[in-house]
């Protein structure tokens, strides 16, 4: 069983040499930085939207394009509601750029905790964690990952799962999370900057649903930072009015990196 796209041609170009040229455009724009990040904090909009914020944690990503082999995936649930972590049995996920195995040993090792099911409906039409694909294929070599969908579930459990997972230099971590919602712009704004500012301080009690639809996998990873001695910073605020939107009802989109 393989996981097809589900919104190839809405939220990014179903063409791969249109894809490919539109997320190379949105990299080459981005500073690579000095460090690669362990993990990444990034939005899942449409591209037009929020692609260049997102590209910002990508580029990154570029010294460990061959190093990087597992890629452990945590993105919110946006149409099935439930409790806990959802993964997949799908073996493939497929993008327009070719498809991506799924880490079927470490799938298996987190399914035995008891807020960990597998529910493919979860998955089937999920945005959060597909559109992030595209810009790991551009990026990385030859790479697997754990597609992990976040329902009602806390900060203990999200960031058990992401203890389990951690690994070495090999693994990434990808949290999906776009900010605030239909706001204007300078309401946006304000709300974004003190999000950034709690995210951190990795004072993950200070998110709601209003600060950032991915609270919950945002949360866990903030959990683990703080168990960790972590820090994590903001490497680019914007929303949709600085993008391709107008400045009356926007999103916000933040890109945090762990170095």
């Amino acid at each position: 069983m393989n996981r097809l796209p589900a919104v190839a041609g809405r939220f990014y170009p179903e063409d791969p040499k249109q894809l490919h040229t539109m997320i190379d455009h949105f990299l080459n724009d981005a500073d690579t930085g000095k460090k690669v990040p362990k993990a990444i904090i990034a939005p899942h909009a449409g591209y037009i939207y929020s692609g260049p914020i997102a590209a910002s944690a990508y580029a990154r990503l570029k010294k460990a394009h061959d190093r990087i082999s597992r890629v452990v995936l945590i993105g919110p649930s946006h149409h099935v509601a439930f409790k806990g972590l959802a993964v997949s049995r799908a073996q493939l996920f497929i993008t327009p750029l070719g498809s991506i195995p799924v880490d079927q040993a470490a799938v298996k090792s987190i399914a035995d905790l008891p807020f960990v099911d597998y529910l493919e409906q979860a998955h089937a039409h999920e945005h959060s964690l597909e559109v992030q694909l595209p810009f790991l294929q551009e990026m990385l070599d030859n790479f697997n990952i754990v597609p992990i969908v976040a329902g009602d579930a806390s900060p203990e459990q999200v960031g058990e799962v992401i203890d389990a997972l951690w690994g070495g230099d090999e693994t990434l971590i990808v949290i999906s999370s776009d900010l605030s919602h239909y706001h204007n712009y300078a309401t946006a704004q304000k709300l974004d900057r003190a999000t950034s500012v709690a995210i951190e301080q990795l004072d993950y009690g200070q998110l709601d649903f209003e600060s950032a639809c991915g609270r919950v996998p945002v949360s866990g990873l903030l959990k683990v930072a703080q168990e960790k001695s972590l820090t994590i910073k903001t490497i680019d605020l914007r929303n949709s009015g600085d993008t391709a939107g107008d400045k009356n009802r926007v999103v916000g989109y933040g890109a945090y990196v762990i170095e």
